[in-house]
Formats: C-alpha cells, sequence, structure tokens
C-alpha cells in the first residue's frame, strides 16, 4: 500500500466517524493551544521583564545602605543608615562613574481633590534624569536650583498623574499635597513600563526638600551610580565596595553595610526567574499534550477492537502487515495534524486574551507554534505505533472470527 493510498482511506475512515474523530482530537487540541499560549505568554513575561530591568537606567550600578541575600543577590536592608550624602559624593568621584544621585525613598500619601493614593516617593538630585533615563512629556525636571534653595516642587510618574485624575497637559502647574505638604508639579516623565519593577508610579522631589519637611535625619536609603562604560561593571563594583569598605571603617572580615548591585545582575536575576517560570509553563503543557496522546491511544485502540474483522479480510485478499500498520499510524497522524492545527489557532487566540488580561504584551511566537505542533505530531506517532502494530498482527482466521 502507498501512503497517497493509506492517506485516502484514512481520511474516509476518520469522515465516517466525524464526532469520535473531533473527540480523539480535543486532547491535542488543548495541549497544542496550551503551548503555545504558555510559551507566547511566558516570553512576553520575560521581555517585559527584562525590559523593565533595563528601563532602570543607563549602566546603572545601585548602592544601598544594609546587606541581605535574597535569591542569589545581596538586596539592601530598607531601615539601614549605613549611607549619607558624603559617600554618594565620594563614590561620583570615581573614575568609572559618570554620574550620581543620592535617593531617599518613602511611601506617600499623595492627594489632590477628592483623590487621595500611596506611592513611591523618592528624594533626589537634578542627576536623577541622567541616571535613571528619565525623560519628559511635558514640564521640566528638578533643577539645582531647586535642590538648592529647597523648593517643594515635584515630578511625577505618569501612572501617577492617571492615578490622580489628571492629564500630563493639565497637571504641570498644579498642587498636590505630600503627607499633607502642598508641592507644585513642574513636569511629568514619559512612561517606561516594565513588569512591575518600573511601574510608572512614582514622585520625584528634591532631596533637600525631603529632608526639611518629610523625613529626619540625613542617611540615605541608596546611591544610583551611572557608568562611563558597561564593560567596567566588575571593576567599578570593587572600587566602590573598597571604597565605603573605607569610608565605613570596615577591615578584614567584617561584613559589608551595604549592598551594591550592577543592572547586569538583576538582568540575570530576571531571566533566571523567567527561565523557571517558562519550564513550569512547559510542564503543564507538556502534561496536557500526554494527556491527549493517551487519548488517542486509546481511541484507536477500541477502533482496532471495532474492525478485527475488517482487518481479518483485508488480511486473508493479500494486505501485508505493514500496510495495515500503515494504514492506523497515517489515521493516529491524520488525526493529530488536525487537532494540532486547530490548536494553534486557539493557542494563538488565547495567548493574546490572556496577554490582555495580565497586561503583558504577548504574542504567539511562530518557532512556539512550530514546537507545539512538532511535540504533538510525535506524540500522536508514538501513540498510534502500538495500536497500529496490534492491527497489523492480528491472526487472519482469527480476526475474521471475531464477533
Amino acid at each position: 500500500m502507498s501512503v497517497s493510498e493509506a492517506l485516502r482511506l484514512a481520511l474516509r475512515r476518520l469522515a465516517v466517524n466525524k464526532l469520535r474523530t473531533a473527540l480523539t482530537a480535543l486532547g491535542v487540541i488543548i495541549g497544542v493551544a496550551a503551548v503555545v499560549a504558555l510559551l507566547g505568554v511566558g516570553d512576553g513575561a520575560r521581555t517585559q521583564l527584562t525590559q523593565g530591568v533595563a528601563s532602570l537606567g543607563t549602566n546603572l550600578v545601585s548602592v544601598q545602605a544594609g546587606a541581605t541575600t535574597t535569591g542569589g543577590v545581596r538586596q539592601a536592608a530598607g531601615s539601614a543608615t549605613t549611607l549619607t550624602l558624603q559617600d554618594a559624593q565620594a563614590l561620583g568621584r570615581l573614575p568609572t562613574v559618570s554620574a550620581y544621585a543620592p535617593e531617599v525613598a518613602l511611601n506617600g500619601v499623595v492627594v489632590r481633590g477628592q483623590y487621595n493614593l500611596t506611592t513611591t516617593v523618592t528624594a533626589t538630585t537634578a542627576a536623577e534624569a541622567t541616571v535613571r533615563g528619565y525623560t519628559l512629556q511635558v514640564g521640566t525636571f528638578m533643577s539645582a536650583l531647586d535642590y538648592a534653595r529647597k523648593l517643594p516642587v515635584a515630578v511625577l510618574g505618569p501612572t501617577t498623574v492617571t492615578n490622580l485624575g489628571l492629564t500630563p497637559a493639565t497637571v504641570v502647574g498644579s498642587s498636590v499635597k505630600i503627607d499633607g505638604i502642598p508641592f507644585t508639579v513642574i513636569g511629568v516623565t514619559q512612561p517606561k513600563g516594565g513588569g512591575g519593577l518600573n511601574p510608572d508610579d512614582y514622585v520625584l522631589i528634591p532631596l533637600t526638600t525631603a529632608a526639611d519637611r518629610l523625613v529626619s535625619g540625613n542617611s540615605l536609603r541608596s546611591v544610583s551610580l551611572s557608568l562611563r562604560d558597561p564593560s567596567q561593571t566588575t571593576i567599578a563594583t570593587a572600587q566602590i565596595t573598597a571604597l565605603l569598605r573605607q569610608r565605613h571603617g570596615l577591615t578584614g572580615t567584617a561584613t559589608d553595610d551595604f549592598t551594591v548591585v550592577s543592572q547586569d545582575q538583576l538582568l540575570a536575576v530576571a531571566d533566571q526567574q523567567a527561565s523557571v517560570i517558562s519550564n513550569f509553563l512547559i510542564g503543564i503543557a507538556a502534561i496536557a499534550l500526554l494527556i491527549g496522546g493517551i487519548g488517542i491511544a486509546n481511541t484507536m485502540l477500541v477502533a482496532v477492537r471495532e474492525r478485527t474483522r475488517e482487518i481479518g479480510t483485508r488480511k486473508a485478499i493479500g494486505a501485508r502487515q505493514r500496510d495495515l500498520r500503515l494504514q492506523f499510524l497515517v489515521e493516529a497522524v491524520l488525526v493529530t495534524i488536525g487537532g494540532a492545527t486547530v490548536g494553534a489557532v486557539v493557542g494563538a487566540v488565547a495567548t493574546s486574551l490572556v496577554g490582555r488580561a495580565i497586561n503583558v504584551s504577548a504574542h504567539a511566537s511562530a518557532s512556539g507554534v512550530a514546537l507545539a505542533v512538532a511535540a504533538a505530531v510525535v506524540v500522536g506517532i508514538v501513540a498510534g505505533y502500538w495500536p497500529a502494530r496490534q492491527a497489523a498482527r492480528l491472526d487472519p482466521v482469527e480476526a475474521l472470527r471475531h464477533e
């Protein structure tokens, strides 16, 4: 029997039992749709996470007060008071550093009219725009004069503007209250987006103004540094560590009372976390495909039992084992390919819907679809082989006696 003849017979047989064929393919449809959707959403989440870290700044190194270790990356202790403005100024003079921005971040209650929200208020300097890569969509950024005069001015993130019921075009020049103190809005930044790491919801104010009106003490929560050359991250990290240990009187094996985190480290951790999530999702999708394969094998075994007399007749008139094996195998593969095609379409639609639901830019990739379809075909061949082998090995006499 040729392959074309086997295809013709298989299509005819599948067309006779349309409902059974559809139900058999349902497992493959669900499996392939799950693979396509989970890969698409996983890739979208990975991209958004990476873009979020990249949008934090240009060649960024963050020095944070205190030191703890979480997930392989040392993190700062939020209440530590081990960094000062003098530390920041000394770090800014390192040869590998092009700009620095001292920072004090606090949760502030921002009020305008009937709107009331809690967001991150970062007290910093004009260099924050350079170090963090902020650009303005309207207004101006805080200046050295604002810093020197301790003026109550604020630059808002675009999400904050929206949450206050305002628009960038109308907010500049208006007044908002931060923890009960009035501030004049002088600018609104461009949105950056990015996976929760930079949700565009923040308020930036001069560090001197915050020290004068909002916070006590002169310790910093962090210092953000922009490096002259991204290839010098390792050298810069070593210089930063050595300088701060010297300034803080840390000798020998004394533990650092600060944490240095580079953008490369954050990207590596983000990529690692995204890989773990992707592998987990692929595992779930693989289980769905496996269940689909079991469904095909079960249905084909039932078909062999139901068509035993037909198999016996065909063998009696000269059909060889490989002819019957090919016929049943082709039926299994056709069901798989049909189910995989429908599943790919369903998966592409599901990817878009899920992406919108969780606010992730996700779309089905060609490689994801190809992988899902290829995996489904392999599952179909494996699942169909055993029933095809059983059909091929049936004794023709016993098969003809089958009731």
